[in-house]
């Protein structure tokens, strides 16, 4: 079972346990960062939530990310071999599919 780290209420990241922490404070500002623009452009922000996971031998990185605004969900992924850039490249792409 993979472990689900809490951030605020309504952020949750799973699979992210395996870094180090000054990967997860980086991690955490580029989240925070990103949710203080979905709460302002969601009419109803209810959950962010972020899934890491590696792809096989490659380094790379597979992240699958949704917002529940309202009860709609908008979702979102990237596979990128830097993971900061992919976590960059899911969350930008949320907030633009935010109506």
């Amino acid at each position: 079972m993979e472990e689900t780290i809490r951030l605020g209420g309504n952020i949750e990241l799973s699979g992210f346990s395996s870094l180090d922490g000054g990967q997860m404070i980086v991690l955490k500002k580029i989240v925070g960062n990103y949710a203080r623009k979905m709460e302002e452009k969601c009419k109803q922000f209810e959950a962010l939530k972020l899934h890491l996971k590696t792809v096989g031998n490659e380094n790379k990185f597979e992240l699958k990310g949704q917002i529940v605004d309202g009860g709609n969900i908008y979702p979102s992924s990237a596979v990128e071999r830097n993971l900061f850039v992919g976590v960059d490249s899911v969350l930008k792409k949320l907030v633009n599919t935010i109506n």
